[in-house]
């Protein structure tokens, strides 16, 4: 991580009431195509990593049993409470936790994030991987700034001083090493991405 939880947080904070107006289009369709592939079902517990403002986990909510929003800024998630109080959605909470941390011990169907990963190194990701495996969650679906050609720092989605994607491939073989199978690679720019992880539920393997 190239800089410390502390400063993304403090960072995050500053622009959390702007932060839905600003975000690219190429957020939005990746934030649209994880929402698409989570595809809760009514009994699912769905843990949204990095949760931000609560775009993902507010719209899962109303098909899951519940969501469990976890971020590092205090002000984001203010934003998300907000939102869910708005809207009158009363089964998603929200809390403090990383991804290496994500202070949460339940029972978890469904793991999801969206453009937050891309903050922590490579080895930092990888152990965050092993981590949501460790979970138990038969999905894991993942939207972040990844590579799927050569790095290229002019881009809009890459500012080297703060961010530190991987490559599709990276992100790929630290998946499959958690016990993972990539089931989807959308790829939405050079420079972002939503892989789609799973594991075969125990009953779906006895009824082969």
């Amino acid at each position: 991580m190239k800089r410390s939880i502390e400063d993304h947080a403090a960072r995050f904070d500053e622009i959390a009431s702007e932060y839905d107006d600003e975000s690219s289009d190429e957020y939005r369709a990746c934030a649209n195509m994880v929402i698409e592939y989570a595809a809760p079902d009514a009994d699912d517990v769905v843990l949204d990593l990095g949760t931000g403002t609560g775009a993902i986990a507010l719209a899962l909510a109303p098909d899951a049993a519940r969501v469990v929003g976890r971020d590092i800024s205090e002000g984001m998630m203010s934003e998300a409470e907000t939102k869910a109080a708005d809207e009158g959605i009363e089964n998603v909470v929200f809390g403090h936790g990383t991804f290496r941390e994500p202070e949460y011990d339940g029972d978890v169907d469904i793991v999801t994030s969206n453009f937050a990963m891309h903050h922590l190194s490579d080895e930092e990701k990888r152990e965050a991987i092993s981590v949501i495996a460790d979970l138990g969650p038969r999905t894991f679906v993942l939207g972040d700034v990844m590579f799927f050609g050569e790095p290229n720092p002019d881009e809009p989605f890459y500012s080297p001083e703060v961010d530190d994607p991987a490559t599709v491939g990276f992100l790929a073989d630290a998946l499959t090493d958690a016990g993972f199978s990539l089931s989807a690679v959308e790829r939405v720019h050079e420079q972002v991405g939503v892989l789609v992880a799973e594991r075969g539920r125990p009953d779906a393997a006895q009824n082969e």
